[in-house]
Parts: C-alpha cells; structure tokens; sequence
C-alpha cells in the first residue's frame, strides 16, 4: 500500500515538498543545537522544560483523543465510524512520531534516550511514559495497516488484530494519564501538584484531537473524492462539545480550590498566569485568550443550530484547538515553573532556533500524516469504485 503515498496531483506533491523543505530547515538549525548545545534556547536553570515539551504534552493528547473514534467502533458496534476509524489511527501515529521528536530534541545528547532501556528503572514514571508511548505507536502501526490492507482486499482484519484492539484502548487513556504523573508526580511543583491533572490531561485531550480530527475530514472532503460523512462528523462535535466543557469545568475546580484556600504556594502560578505576579505578566493575554477561545468553542457546539453549521463547526474546532494548545502547552509548563520553589520569578520565552526546530518536527509530522491519509483515502476511493 505505500505505493500510493508516491501517486497524487501536483498540489499534493508541493504540499510535501513544502514540508519536506521545512524539515530540512528545522533539522539544519537542530544541528547547531546538537553542536552548540541548549543554551540556543530559551531554557535556564529555573525553566528546565520549555516549548518542547509543551507541545509534547499537547500532542500526547492529540493522539490519545483517537481512541474516541475507537472506542465507540470496536466497543459499540458504532458502524458509522468505520469510515473513519483509521483516519484517528493514523492522526494517532504522526502526533506519536511528532512526540517523540520533540523529547529527541529536547535531550541535549539524544543519544541518552537509549539510558531509559540500557538501564531500566520501574520506579520512575519517565520509564512508564517511554514504555506506553512507544507501545501505543506500534500498536496503532499494526492495527491501522492490517485494518486498511483487509478493507482493501475486501476481506475481514485477521482476527489476532482484535486483541491488539481492545489492549490500544487502555493504551490511549495510559500515555495521557503516565505524563500527566510526571508532573503531579513532582512535590515541589505547586500548580502540578493536584490529583485532577490527569483527569485535566484527558478531557483536554479528548476535545483538541477530535477537534483536530474533523478539521481534517472537512479537508478530505474538499480534496478527495471520499466522504467521511455528516453523522460521524456530527458525532465527533458533540464528543468535542462534551470534552471541552469538563475541561473548563476542571479548571474552575482548580482556581476554586486554589484561591478559596489561600495557599501562597499554589497561588502564586495562578496568579502569574492569569493576573501577573510581582510585575511579571507575559503570559496572562495568552491565558486569557484560552478562556475565551474555548468559552467560545463551548458556544458554538453547545448550541445545535452552529453545530449543525460546517463554516461555524470548522471555527469551533480551530478555537478549541488553539485555546487548548495554550492552556495546556504554554500555561502548564511556564505556569509549573514560575515562580520558582523559592518564589523567584525567571521568565521563559521560546527563541528562534527552538520554533524553528519546533517548525520542523511539526513538519515531519504533517508529512508522516499527510502520507498515511493519502494512503487511507486512497483504499477508501478504490473500494468506494
């Protein structure tokens, strides 16, 4: 089936090229990371994990939100999602791909990956994290292209497959919840030191990648002759619509919790974030920005008459996906570091070599995606003939 990924039209080819380039830019500027070393970044003593991580923490949550296509087909016999369960697998391998680029690159030697199984240690939570994130990615790679080759034959998916199934159902909701404990797992991080981290991680998760996921069927109807379908875009908006309002819900929990008990602690991230602490506010616009974007996304699929609406439905998965990325990108990193333990305030910002490799593993990753969908529309349309 790869022979297809190298069949398309002109704009399919520029689009990879594009990304193709983006890639080798990113990979040039890597290199003098690789050579200078981190001090390239924005990093410092203070702020130890920065953009990298924090897109890695969103795109962990991009691919866990898969299962929510998933779970429905296999577990409930939902057969509308047949038609595009292998399109939130494949979503779910290129977010894996990207995640795991983005810890490569953060590793100042990436070679010392290879310490998390040259000298394993079940007793860290790093150790969890590797073990499920990379057994999810195989897992999805197993799955989807099994799947897809029997949907192309017109035959059923040899049945060993069906038990890998229901394991990558657990595996989905793990990768979330294991690098949600990396930070709660912290006692001298006051903002992540709450047992409703993971259960943020999850319902954030699954309202982006859904959200995501529609956008991208949207645009396979534009480009391709094979139609994800209303009902199981439908669908997916009022999982988004479900997911997004918990999410919020959480986070006024949080803010109840932290101001209504008074702990300086825990109140001097919130205060950072959201109204600016000691003179530091760099970041409370963005905050505020992912209040609204997902109050507004809350809106817009809450109400039927806008979800019902493409162009309306189109924008709420945009704002959910961006106000998300925020709250739990820029905000949860930035906000677990600053103030420090010792309530010193060292600011972060990302540099112009780290979004730009950040550019680049985005890019890889989009191009890893846009080869597996070509490859999943591509039997759709054969079979559809």
């Amino acid at each position: 089936m790869l022979e297809l990924t190298l069949k398309g039209s002109k704009p399919y080819y520029g689009w990879m090229a594009a990304l193709a380039a983006v890639v080798a830019l990113g990979f040039v500027i890597y290199l003098k990371q690789l050579s200078f070393g981190l001090g390239i970044t924005g990093l410092s003593r203070d702020v130890s994990w920065g953009f990298y991580i924090a897109n890695f923490t969103f795109l962990v949550g991009v691919a866990a939100g898969g299962v929510m296509v998933v779970l429905p087909y296999y577990l409930h016999d939902y057969k509308a999602f047949g038609r595009i369960t292998i399109l939130g697998e494949f979503l779910a391998i290129a977010s894996l791909v990207m995640c795991l680029l983005f810890i490569v690159v953060d590793l100042g030697q990436p070679m010392r990956i290879l310490n998390v199984w040259l000298y394993p240690t079940p007793n860290s939570v790093l150790f969890w994290d590797t073990l499920v994130l990379n057994g999810y990615l195989f897992l999805n790679i197993v799955i989807g292209w099994n799947v897809l080759e029997a949907e192309r034959n017109g035959t059923h998916y040899p049945m060993w497959v069906k038990p890998l199934i229901y394991i990558s159902i657990p595996f989905a909701v793990s990768i979330h919840t294991v690098t949600a404990w990396l930070y709660c797992g912290l006692p001298g991080r006051g903002f992540w030191l709450t047992a409703i981290l993971a259960p943020r991680f999850l319902s954030s998760a699954f309202a982006a990648g859904p959200a995501l996921l529609i956008l991208l069927c949207l645009i396979i109807r534009r480009v391709s002759n094979f139609d994800p379908g209303r009902e199981q875009i439908q669908s997916l908006s009022k999982i988004v619509a479900y997911a997004i309002c918990l999410n919020v819900f959480f986070l006024l929990c949080e803010a109840f919790v932290v101001f209504y008990s008074q702990i300086p602690e825990h109140m001097a991230h919130m205060q950072y974030l959201f109204f600016g602490y000691h003179g530091y506010n760099s970041l409370v616009p963005f905050m505020w920005t992912s209040i609204i974007l997902m109050l507004l996304g809350i809106v817009l699929l809450v109400n039927p008459v806008t979800r019902r609406n493409e162009f309306t439905l189109a924008v709420a998965c945009v704002v959910i996906f961006i106000g998300t990325w925020i709250d739990k990108g820029l905000g949860m990193i930035s906000g677990g570091f600053v103030p420090s333990p010792l309530h010193h305030v060292t600011e972060y910002a990302p540099t112009l070599p780290e979004i730009g490799i950040t550019l680049g593993v985005y890019a890889a990753g989009f191009l890893v995606l846009t080869a597996l969908f070509k490859m999943a529309v591509s039997v759709k349309e054969e079979v559809q003939a």
